[in-house]
């Protein structure tokens, strides 16, 4: 279902339902949303994956088949579920890096949303396909809108097309795209760009990002406690120094 391993700093949390596509369902919603909540305090980048062939196909046809028996007090209820978990990616304190291939549909696309950096490869496809089926991508519309802008969803949304990684780079889904054979060295060195930033700047500037716009006033002050902490003391003294700061993990 899920295969999490963390050497502390690093975390890989793999979808594993390579049978299915790594659709989602009620019990895959609840382990990704308790890896991301159960994330060490040491850890600083999470790689989100895709056991086989896809990334993540969206929803599970068995699942689907037993929300639409739902009363619509249980979907929303299920609804709920389904937007903590793209919420709980957005805001956990690590960087999260997006590692995709094959195809991410509907809640997939989701997951690349809530993610802070995705890497895709070139051949994989993407699809906000909700539409195509009577529903609408509302749980997700959040983190997607912030990333591909209203223009870019309407033309989406509403006509549920797939779209291919060129599109998807284009339009600020995904930010590099590579082959399949350099995939991993490409999420490798967005994994080591994150280790050579500090820690605490990096959850800061994530939080900014995901939160902000903020007011002059909290930037400000954001910028000052920035530079009187240890770690921006730290950071600057090793600049100047021409060192590694000591928060560098190579």
């Amino acid at each position: 279902m899920l295969k999490v391993v963390s050497d502390g700093s690093v975390a890989r949390i793999t979808l594993d339902r390579p049978e299915v596509r790594n659709a989602f369902n009620d019990e895959l919603i609840a382990s990704l949303t308790d890896a991301f909540n159960g994330l060490s305090e040491s850890t600083r980048v999470v790689v989100l994956s895709g056991e086989g062939k896809t990334f993540s196909a969206g929803g599970d046809l068995e699942w689907m088949k037993k929300a639409a028996a739902y009363t619509e007090d249980q979907n929303y209820e299920d609804a709920m579920r389904l937007g903590r978990l793209f919420e709980t990616i957005a805001t956990c304190r690590p960087v999260v890096i997006a590692r995709v291939h094959g195809a991410a549909f509907g809640g997939g696309c989701g997951l690349v949303a809530a993610s802070d950096v995705a890497v895709a490869d070139e051949n994989t496809l993407f699809a906000f396909s909700e539409v195509k089926l009577g529903l609408v991508p509302a749980t997700i519309s959040g983190f997607v809108l912030p990333k591909i802008g209203a223009g870019n969803a309407r033309w989406l949304f509403t006509t549920g097309e797939a779209f291919d990684s060129t599109v998807a780079q284009r339009i600020g889904l995904v930010h590099e795209v590579t082959n399949i054979v350099d995939l991993d060295a490409a999420v490798e060195r967005k994994v080591k760009a994150v280790l050579k930033c500090g820690p605490y700047a990096a959850a800061t500037a994530k939080r900014m990002c995901v939160e902000g716009p903020f007011l002059l006033d909290h930037n400000a002050r954001l910028l000052a406690s920035a530079r009187a902490s240890d770690e921006g003391q730290e950071g600057v003294a090793a600049f100047l120094e021409k060192r590694a700061a000591s928060f560098v993990i190579e």
